[in-house]
């Protein structure tokens, strides 16, 4: 099916593939082959001379992974996507793709630990980044150089859930020429749209909501022709994070459920989110479903929802949390999102422990800070594990 003008879920169960062109065969097959014969030499001198299209080698392309970046890329309303094999791999492939020795970087100031890591890595290749408060104008304006070449922001910002307007940094992105690169991991496709809003570049740890069910690693981003073509035949063919076609037709499998797990995963996180907001040992809720949320109008105008993520912190700080986090039982200690089983983890120890301790509290990452993905378990079930964990501290 290649008709984009239909509904969210058919195109995350049909885009992309024909069942007729595969032996009948209802589900995408797994093409799980390193190289592809040619016909005879001219065929194989055309693909490669690009006057042919066609398979080469799985590092370039592999069909079950073209389906996967077709159905992806439709979802997004993008043009093309390109497939990777982790979500950092997605980042260092966009910026080894689009950027060069010399350029600069301006970031939200609060980012997932791999990407800060990643970030000031950067520098020993003389590209240099600035992590600055994106909600603010004229902090961005302030820290625009002549050689800035990308903004790059997560929205919401992980774990805070602080939200940044897309399309107001778009607009600024726009006026000195450098690309916008949105982080959508934690809300899919599904509930926001970035390329929509005024971004150049969409990207996802598709280990997350795409997957959904915590058994692969991957990544993927999501552009115009020009700009996807130029990351996969710079970063994807020289650099090598090649997804492999098993994980792509894992990501297929997870992609089809993806419209009715985060409907019952936002159900679940605002009931868990109004739960603790209320309990007396829980001293802030970070939700953007809630009308408590500093930024909840944004929330409405940019997001179709509020997503599965919550972050709170308890009376007690960190020996108060530490006490929650070792005493659940359905909730699984363990770092990651967007599964169908409910995690719980410390960013300040686990995912965000590369940030500079400083940084992490001038950003809202306290030492007490505790970050929830809600699954799809029964929520009754859900809450009584976070009332029989808090009653410990």
């Amino acid at each position: 099916m290649k008709n984009k003008n239909v509904g969210f879920s058919t195109k995350a169960i049909h885009y992309g593939h024909e069942a007729g062109n595969h032996l009948g065969s209802l589900t995408p097959p797994l093409f799980q082959t390193s190289t592809f014969v040619f016909k005879d030499v001219e065929q194989g001198k055309n693909r490669f001379s690009g006057e042919e299209e066609g398979y080469i080698y799985t590092r370039i392309g592999n069909p079950t992974v073209t389906v996967l970046e077709e159905r992806i890329a439709a979802l997004e309303n993008g043009e093309a996507a390109v497939a990777f094999s982790s979500g950092m791999a997605a980042v260092s492939g966009v910026i080894f793709g689009l950027l060069k020795s010399g350029d600069h970087i301006i970031s939200c100031d609060a980012l997932y630990g791999g990407t800060y890591s990643f970030f000031e890595m950067l520098k020993d290749y003389q590209i240099e980044y600035t992590g600055v408060d994106i909600t603010d104008s004229a902090d961005i304006r302030k820290h625009i150089k002549k050689n800035t070449r990308a903004i790059y922001i997560e929205t919401p910002i992980n774990p805070t859930m602080k939200l940044i307007d897309i399309k107001a940094v778009a607009k600024i992105a726009k006026e000195i020429g450098a690309y916008l690169i949105v982080d959508n991991t934690f809300l899919s496709p599904y509930l926001q749209k970035p390329l929509e809003l005024g971004a150049d570049v969409v990207l996802h740890s598709a280990t997350k909501y795409i997957g959904g069910h915590g058994d692969v690693i991957a990544g993927i981003i999501v552009s115009n022709k020009e700009i996807a073509k130029r990351i996969r035949m710079r970063a994807l063919k020289n650099v090598g994070g090649v997804m492999s076609p098993f994980d792509a037709w894992l990501l297929l499998r997870g992609i089809k459920t993806l419209g009715i797990r985060m409907d019952r995963t936002i159900e679940n996180a605002m009931k868990i989110a109004i739960y603790l907001e209320a309990h007396p040992k829980v001293e802030k809720v970070y939700y953007p479903g809630l009308k408590s949320f500093p930024q909840f109008e944004l929330a409405n105008t940019q997001m179709k929802g509020p997503g599965g993520i919550l972050s709170f912190e308890v009376a007690g700080g960190v020996e108060a949390g530490i006490t929650v986090m070792n005493n659940v039982e359905i909730f699984q200690l363990a770092v990651s999102l967007g599964d169908v089983d409910s995690l719980i983890q410390h960013p300040a120890s686990m995912t965000h422990s590369a940030v500079p301790q400083e940084e992490r509290i001038k950003v809202g990452i306290t030492d007490g800070l505790i970050r929830v993905s809600v699954g799809i378990e029964d929520v009754e079930d859900l809450i009584h594990d976070l009332e029989q964990a808090l009653a410990r501290i």
